[in-house]
């Protein structure tokens, strides 16, 4: 490549909200099993866009196929499909919240163990797992990845106690985290969270086939039925024998879900621990609007993610609601640049002022958040340039202050725009003529609660609180950055 030439990000906006975790999905006893598992990662698309996979079982041997890129861009084709046989597989898709992006880091893991095959798909994040590693590695274990979800694997294959659920419930008990995991071996299929359900994780049933997966959408997708959502602390165990449900956590322990999974990852036709999600995002608009009222012409949302919420905060105030910012869905990931000149060109193509709709016109512009600020103050100078006479921002979350370590990429604590300044610094810095975020308590509220119960909170809400429901050990002792391999791996496909 010429060296004026350079590849960059032509998702700006994208670039500055809280990335996915991962999605996982599971289908155990269907003929068709692989074809069903990547139709489901394509509703789980939005989880994860960097890297997908399947492992298969067809009864005497594991088949795999994981790639770097989206779901469709590897597992549209039939011959693929065909080489993952067996009645029962798993699939997942990235996006790296620990592990370089990687062909060795993409999931399904699979592993050789003396009782048979293992795969296992992984959402979450584990804050021990590089005490857990070194303490491994010390014991003679050899790790061929930098992910956490390694660690599960060297876990159950070291752990003495005599069957395979036996040994992930002890591996269960040494991890501290976040987790949903989907699991297959020769004889089941399994799937875990962790005892304060951070991470989401639902069960489905199709033609008497029983299914493990991320979202509700994605058993939409293939005509499953939704059964319910696996319990926090709970590890279900799909055989020939049927299903069956251990509980080997205490029950003491309170649950914590993501209340971002609301706010912006799950998809707005999911149902998530028995709440819609656009429901919920058109509440939040609501109690906004109640919060922080202002005379203005228009409701315009911040595409895509804001537009729920600005529908709720324009029934409220009984103002219209506008597309007055249209996205471009048909833009690759990254271009060559061949000039400097056309830097900035990347934002255009993105998404583009809708002038008629904003000329002359005092408008409120929606979005579910505010991270770095990038985002904020390039889609303010778009509706700015196209004849807004003024630019009122409400953000349908509180401020993120906070980084997340349970799955979740943010930024570190300083990049984080809401860490930096108030609110009113904020608005100068974004360029609009007011700024305001939904409260603490009005977040609460629009999920069906009076407020935050301070003494025991119903979400992890720890990016807007600093409120870190599980033991963050390795950042407390020193181990979140540590270097875990030597290999200096390409990334290509």
């Amino acid at each position: 490549m010429a060296s004026s030439q350079r590849e960059f990000s032509i998702n700006p906006f994208d670039d500055d909200k809280l990335r996915e975790e991962c999605g996982v999905f599971g289908f155990y006893g269907h003929p068709d099993a692989a074809a069903h598992v990547a139709l489901g990662l394509h509703a789980l698309q939005h989880r994860g866009q960097e890297a997908a996979g399947i492992v298969s079982f067809d009864g005497a041997h594991f088949h795999s196929h994981r790639s770097l890129g989206s779901v469709g861009d590897h597992f549209s084709s039939a011959n693929v499909i065909d080489q993952l046989s067996g009645a029962s597989a798993i699939g997942h898709v990235r996006y790296s919240t620990t592990g370089e992006t990687v062909i060795r880091n993409v999931q399904p893991l699979f592993a050789d163990l003396a009782g048979g095959g293992l795969a296992i798909a992984h959402n979450g994040n584990i804050t021990n797992a590089t005490q857990l590693r070194r303490r491994l590695e010390k014991r003679g274990s050899i790790f061929q990845s930098t992910m956490d979800t390694e660690v599960i694997v060297h876990l159950i294959a070291t752990c003495s106690s005599p069957g395979f659920v036996e040994k992930l419930i002890d591996a269960l008990h040494h991890l501290v985290g976040a987790y949903s995991l989907v699991i297959q071996t020769n004889e089941a299929l399994i799937g875990a969270r962790d005892p304060r359900g951070v991470r989401p994780l639902v069960l489905g049933e199709l033609d008497g086939s029983y299914i493990l997966c991320s979202e509700t959408c994605a058993l939409d997708i293939i005509g499953a039925t939704f059964v319910r959502d696996v319990e926090p602390g709970e590890v279900i165990v799909i055989d020939e024998a049927g299903l069956r449900s251990l509980q080997p956590f205490p029950a003491a322990v309170k649950n914590r879900f993501c209340v971002f999974e609301y706010i912006y990852f799950a998809r707005p036709d999911s149902v998530v621990e028995g709440v819609n999600v656009y429901q919920s995002r058109k509440k939040m608009g609501s109690e906004l609007a109640k919060e922080h009222g202002v005379e203005a012409d228009l409701v315009v949302p911040v595409p895509d993610s804001g537009v729920p919420g600005a529908i709720g905060y324009a029934e409220y105030a009984g103002l219209p609601f506008d597309l007055g910012i249209i996205r471009n869905h048909y833009v690759g990931r990254t271009f060559i640049e061949p000039m400097d000149s056309i830097r900035h060109l990347g934002v255009r193509l993105k998404h583009n002022a809708n002038r008629a709709a904003l000329s002359g016109k005092r408008v409120i512009l929606i979005d579910d958040s505010i991270v770095r600020g990038t985002t904020s103050t390039k889609i303010v100078e778009l509706v700015r340039a196209a004849g807004a006479t003024e630019i009122h921002m409400r953000i349908a979350s509180p401020p993120t202050g906070h980084s997340c370590y349970y799955g979740v990429d943010t930024p570190n604590q300083d990049q984080l725009l809401a860490s930096q300044m108030d609110v009113a610094a904020m608005g100068e810095y974004i360029g609009v003529d007011s700024l305001a975020f939904i409260s603490i308590d009005g977040m609460y509220r629009a999920m069906g609660f009076q407020g935050r119960d301070n003494d025991s909170p119903q979400f992890c809400d720890a990016c807007f609180t600093g409120d870190y429901p599980i033991p963050l050990t390795d950042l407390v002792d020193g181990e979140e950055s540590a270097q875990l391999s030597l290999l200096d791996e390409a990334s290509g496909s």
